[in-house]
């Protein structure tokens, strides 16, 4: 049985992160990952010498000690990238951010003048309802944008994503993703070039040879450090006794092995953890569990026979009648993304469930209906043009702010709060749709207090921990409100 001052569930960004600030303070960890690469769904993915993501990875935070942690690790192998994205709705395009006038062209005299009309009638109720609290993704939005708008640019889409109709999504969601953007100020920054929302960065940093690269070579330094991160390994039981983990078992391949350690650190999901515990929690917890819910993700990332195509970074497939999402043009993150310079590749995104159609249709079917629905885009892509594909599926991409969701995890929350030695980050550990340097943030954290700070994770504000907004006098603000909160039932004494 080996022993381990810190063991950490997890190889993603959030894992990885907290071996790393432990690494800098020499305390020894060992991470185990259950994927054979490091970085969760900001890995990079190979194919024939293509990269790609899941999903895009934009590298841009507020956050100073996760700024800093980027420039450590990767430094000179950042890129500078350029942000554009636009929307496909109604057979058009329109640039994201909003661009005024083309926005009004696209839509026609009519449609804008019964937006504005919308959108002056939700004013209205907001002046005669000052106190109203939206519930819902729908309810947030039509306040904020009018019914009209909430239609045509974001019912169709959230819905794509989620899979649930947008009256059954939490106005969490939109509040945190979404925040801070008007029509008023949409119209603003059409007009005069401002750019204070949320997700409207001009450029952003990226790693020459996508996000795993960060993650491959954080393992390396860790690896090289006396901290070992174990591949291909999945924690089957984390043990317990009274209010402390005492150690987990995990299986690599057909081999068992028990680590005990001081100090964990989750970042699986957290209804997965719950589960693993033993002895199992009561019920009622097991049940809060089993009521968290997720959305899985599938890209098909297509090679494409041409050496140019849109200039997006991505795009925004808001039309009913497509079932891809959103379409990744790896070239335009990094050429070195593209090993062949007269080629292109395509990530083609459907967001799903495990068990519904598009997750079981095989891989040839899929490569077939992206490849037909690039082409019938009008992209400029011929069918001839698509030379080969692949597919990547990734189970529990996000966590879903469903109707129950609060309930659930307040519950999970408080079970988890009573243990001294465990302590959960990430996207997942929290379920929490967050950034990637939120996630970071959670984890930098976790490992202060167990060098003997006291921050209370939970409490960290989500939204203005990565907002594109968010300015280092907040950050400074953040670190205030969380350092030195009573944290219940933890004892975070210095590991040896």
């Amino acid at each position: 049985m080996n022993s381990f001052p810190v063991i950490i569930i997890g190889g993603g960004p959030a894992g990885l992160t907290a071996g790393y600030e432990l690494m800098k303070h020499s305390v020894q960890s060992i991470v185990l990952e259950k994927a054979e690469k490091v970085g969760g769904i900001s890995r990079t993915e190979m194919y024939k010498g293509y990269r790609f993501d899941i999903g895009g990875h934009r590298f841009f935070t507020k956050v100073g000690e996760v700024q800093a942690v980027w420039q450590e690790i990767l430094g000179n192998d950042f890129i500078q990238v350029p942000r554009l994205s636009r929307i496909y709705y109604d057979e058009r395009f329109y640039d994201y951010p909003l661009s005024l006038f083309k926005t009004l062209r696209n839509l026609g005299p009519i449609r804008s003048f019964l937006i504005l009309i919308s959108y002056l009638k939700a004013k209205f109720r907001k002046f005669l309802n000052p106190d109203f609290d939206p519930k819902t993704f729908e309810d947030w939005v039509t306040d904020c944008f009018g019914e009209r708008l909430y239609q045509i640019f974001f019912k169709t889409y959230t819905e794509k994503v989620w899979g649930i109709p947008c009256n059954q999504i939490q106005a969490d969601w939109a509040a945190q993703r979404i925040q801070n953007m008007s029509l008023k100020r949409a119209v603003i920054n059409a007009l005069f070039g401002k750019q204070n929302a949320k997700s409207l960065i001009k450029k952003f940093d990226y790693p020459r040879l996508g996000p795993g690269m960060m993650w491959e070579r954080c393992q390396e330094l860790l690896e090289n450090n006396g901290s070992p991160v174990h591949l291909n390994t999945e924690v089957v039981r984390v043990e317990r006794e009274g209010k402390r983990i005492t150690k987990v078992i995990a299986r690599q391949g057909d081999r068992t092995f028990e680590l005990v350690g001081d100090h964990f650190i989750n970042s699986m999901p957290i209804s997965a953890l719950l589960h693993r515990l033993d002895p199992l929690p009561p019920e009622e917890i097991l049940a809060a569990a089993r009521g968290l819910k997720y959305r899985d993700f599938l890209i098909v990332p297509l090679i494409i026979n041409q050496e140019h195509l849109f200039p997006d970074n991505w795009l925004y497939i808001h039309s009913p009648q497509f079932r891809v999402g959103r379409i990744q043009n790896f070239k335009n993150w990094s050429p070195e993304m593209v090993p062949e310079a007269g080629k292109t590749c395509l990530g083609m995104e459907y967001f799903c469930s495990e068990g519904d159609d598009l997750w079981e249709m095989p891989d040839s079917h899929l490569i077939e209906l992206a490849s037909q629905e690039i082409v019938r885009l009008g992209l400029g892509v011929n069918l001839k043009d698509v030379e080969d594909g692949c597919v990547i599926r990734q189970r529990k991409a996000y966590p879903v702010y469903d109707g129950e969701y609060r309930q659930h995890l307040q519950v999970l929350q408080d079970y988890l709060e009573t243990f001294e030695n465990l302590q959960t980050v990430g996207r997942n550990g929290m379920h929490r749709y967050n950034n990637q340097d939120h996630s970071m943030l959670t984890a930098l954290l976790a490992a202060k207090n167990i060098l003997g700070e006291q921050h209370d994770l939970w409490n960290v504000n989500v939204e203005r921990s990565y907002h594109e907004n968010f300015t280092n006098e907040e950050w400074s603000k953040v670190k205030q409100q969380t350092n030195n909160l009573p944290i219940p039932a933890r004892s975070l004494s210095k590991a040896a």
